[in-house]
């Protein structure tokens, strides 16, 4: 059997088709098309029934979708752009039916230094999906290695087409994960499973990924991003500041203590009946009507 370092190889010669603008075809594809404002390595577009979803492609076809510098920066800035657009509720990150993203561009690092590394803050723009305010939904078909798997561990939520791949492969170079790969891995998947997937450089297939809770669900390939939609939407009938304070209480547990973890739940429990979301939505509850919240 062929070595992943071998298979990752491999890929990286292999070409995708390149699509822009949603549009869903009669094969149930959906497709992209180029829209304002132009990008390099990514596409964006405003997407949903209420168009109250952001859309982000990220478009290196040739290269798998490899994660150069130019392509993150242009990934924080419309991720940045969106988290401050009010109109919408929700993102989704994807990439095509091939590749996610096949890993971090090799070659953009390959002459690297430690202290070229650490005096350029190598992989800061990285930081920008993680502050984002506004959930995260990354649409994975076809591999999510090294670097791609870190991003998609950097959403909110992960949806998986059938047959995508997952791994951290950078064992395979002499190098470890650097953007959250040790850290994030093991507070989904638990550490033996991690130190599995991080010391041999192995794949995980869709199904696995989603059995040990790194992915929520699983699609048939041209479903996924429908699907992805879908849960964007939903999320977007909710009020966007409790939300967000929810994703803040979430994510919480993986930065503390239990104990102070529950502490800071509370808190922000408490917070949610200062706000006029919180007493629309009860009203509503018991008036027996749908409730209308603030777009803020």
């Amino acid at each position: 059997m062929a070595s992943v370092g071998v298979i990752t190889r491999a890929l990286l010669c292999k070409n995708v088709i390149n699509t822009g603008r949603v549009s869903i075809s009669n094969t149930g594809f959906i497709k992209f098309y180029s829209t304002a404002p132009q990008y390099e390595n990514i596409k964006t577009e405003v997407v949903g029934t209420k168009k109250n979803v952001g859309l982000i492609q990220l478009n290196r076809p040739k290269a798998l979708n490899a994660l150069c510098k130019p392509l993150f920066v242009e990934l924080g800035k419309a991720v940045k752009d969106f988290d401050a657009d009010k109109n919408i509720a929700a993102i989704i990150i994807t990439g095509n039916e091939k590749a996610f993203a096949a890993g971090a561009d090799i070659k953009e690092m390959q002459n690297n230094t430690y202290s070229s590394n650490t005096k350029d803050g190598f992989l800061q723009e990285w930081e920008d999906i993680s502050n984002c305010g506004k959930p995260i939904i990354a649409a994975v078909n076809g591999f999510a290695l090294g670097g791609g798997c870190e991003l998609a561990m950097l959403c909110d939520i992960i949806y998986a087409g059938e047959k995508a791949k997952f791994g951290q492969p950078e064992i395979n170079i002499g190098t470890i994960p650097g953007a959250g790969g040790t850290q994030r891995l093991p507070r989904y998947v638990g550490k033996s499973k991690a130190m599995e997937i991080v010391l041999t450089g192995n794949f995980i297939d869709a199904q696995e990924a989603e059995k040990m809770g790194l992915v929520s669900k699983v699609f048939p390939v041209e479903k996924l991003l429908e699907e992805s939609i879908k849960l964007a939407e939903r999320i977007g009938t909710h009020s966007p500041l409790i939300v967000k304070m929810a994703k803040q209480a979430v994510n919480q547990a993986y930065e503390t203590t239990l104990k102070s973890g529950l502490l800071y739940e509370k808190s922000i429990f408490y917070g949610t009946f200062a706000t006029e979301d919180r007493k629309e939505g009860m009203s509503a509850f018991i008036e027996k009507r749908s409730p209308i919240f603030k777009n803020e």
